[in-house]
């Protein structure tokens, strides 16, 4: 099958998808929001939204979960029944579904997002009217545990939040790591799936008032540390 005739299989698997995406938003109700992905274009890879739970709209950019299978290629696989927070702390039952062509190559994903926070509502409210004892909630261990995930409309806001998540965690700033933790810092990153998209590098460079150049240096010591094989600076 020639590059035309795969780029018209994979628009016809999308294509025949966003009634899917439509009917499984429809038989949860609004707790639930289905989003159909193109990979080809990470920086508008929404192609349809089914329902509204984390306000993604149609051309807007991946999350960090669409990052990180992007960075994986056709390693990716489905990740299932995971459980997240948005950055506001809504609590999301999400499944990721790789999409791939008859080739195997990964070009996108079916997402399921469920808004768990407002069925443990409603799970409490009506165990109150049954003289229940309360639901779970902020404090309990699931609640806790689950990893925040920026689901943004603009790539490069969900590359500065990955970028702050980062920040955050670590005690000593740029300036204070040594060698090995500023090769450290680069290879998170990297596993995030942060270079895997357009200006990343130029972006990462910026917030920590170093070169294009040094970022693509530190990068390409990073994956080579990781992999002798790696060539590093592919973008």
């Amino acid at each position: 099958m020639g590059g035309q005739d795969r780029e018209a299989e994979r628009d016809a698997i999308i294509a025949a998808l966003v009634p899917v995406a439509r009917g499984v938003a429809a038989t949860f109700g609004p707790v639930c929001e289905v989003v159909l992905h193109d990979y080809r274009r990470p920086e508008k890879s929404v192609v349809a939204v089914a329902g509204s739970v984390t306000g993604r709209v149609a051309g807007g950019a991946m999350s960090e979960i669409g990052m990180r299978v992007l960075a994986r290629g056709d390693e990716a696989g489905d990740e299932l029944n995971y459980v997240t927070r948005t950055g506001a702390g809504q609590l999301l039952k999400s499944s990721t579904m790789v999409l791939r062509d008859s080739a195997g190559t990964v070009f996108g994903a079916l997402c399921v997002n469920v808004d768990v926070g407002a069925i443990r509502q409603a799970h409490a409210l009506l165990g109150a009217l049954a003289g229940e004892g309360e639901g779970h909630g902020a404090g309990d261990p699931v609640t806790a545990a689950a990893p925040v995930t920026t689901f943004g409309n603009d790539l490069d806001s969900v590359v500065e939040a990955v970028l702050d998540a980062h920040r955050v965690g670590r005690p000593q700033p740029w300036a204070g790591l040594d060698r090995a933790g500023r090769l450290d810092f680069f290879r998170s990153l990297d596993d995030h799936g942060v270079f895997a998209v357009r200006r990343s590098v130029e972006q990462v460079a910026a917030r920590l008032g170093i070169s294009r150049a040094s970022a693509y240096s530190y990068l390409s010591q990073a994956r080579a540390a990781t992999d002798p094989t790696s060539k590093g600076d592919d973008q």
